[in-house]
């Protein structure tokens, strides 16, 4: 399953990519505001609201990714982290600077609800820290809220909650290969 996003409200259209062939070209109408929108299947090339092409590029998950794993409110989804402060919260179309933007209606999440630090030390591994935004309903690591100001390390397969949404962090295929080379 493919979702697109309304240019208009936003509204998340949930529609079955392999039953038309690359190329092809999709008209939405949108159930809640009925504005009409053309995508092109198997395209990386988008078109922005002023007229220009804009390239889309692959996630790149070589510094870690987090899995939305528990959440009734949308589809399983993979959110790759980068290099520096990783702001994790609730997608909203008018919502900035939240890298990782989970899709959901989770009203117990916020926009800006935690952080995930990922940087390099002089040994260049890399070194994976969370901590709160600060949340009005906390973040969760092992069942245990994180207090003000608070920030812990963790490693693959921490399992992280924030409001009624939990995720695993995975680490990058660099930590990987640095993990192998001992």
């Amino acid at each position: 399953m493919k979702r697109v996003f309304c240019p208009k409200c936003d509204n998340q259209i949930s529609f079955d990519e392999t039953k038309y062939p690359e190329g092809k070209v999709l008209v939405f109408v949108c159930p809640q505001c009925s504005a009409q929108f053309k995508i092109k299947l198997g395209r990386k090339i988008i078109k922005t609201d002023s007229g220009k092409e804009k390239e889309v590029k692959e996630p790149d998950f070589t510094y870690g990714y987090i899995t939305v794993i528990e959440n009734s409110f949308t589809f399983k989804q993979e959110l790759p982290l980068v290099l520096g402060d990783n702001v994790i919260g609730r997608r909203n179309k008018d919502t900035e600077g939240v890298d990782a933007a989970i899709i959901t209606a989770d009203p117990s999440m916020g926009r800006k609800h935690c952080v995930i630090n990922v940087r390099q030390n002089k040994h260049d591994e890399l070194i994976y820290t969370l901590r709160d935004f600060p949340s009005l309903t906390g973040t969760f690591i092992r069942s245990t809220c994180l207090g003000k100001k608070e920030q812990v390390r963790i490693e693959e397969g921490e399992i992280i909650t924030i409001g009624a949404t939990t995720f695993i962090f995975h680490e990058g295929p660099l930590k990987e290969k640095e993990q192998e080379s001992f």
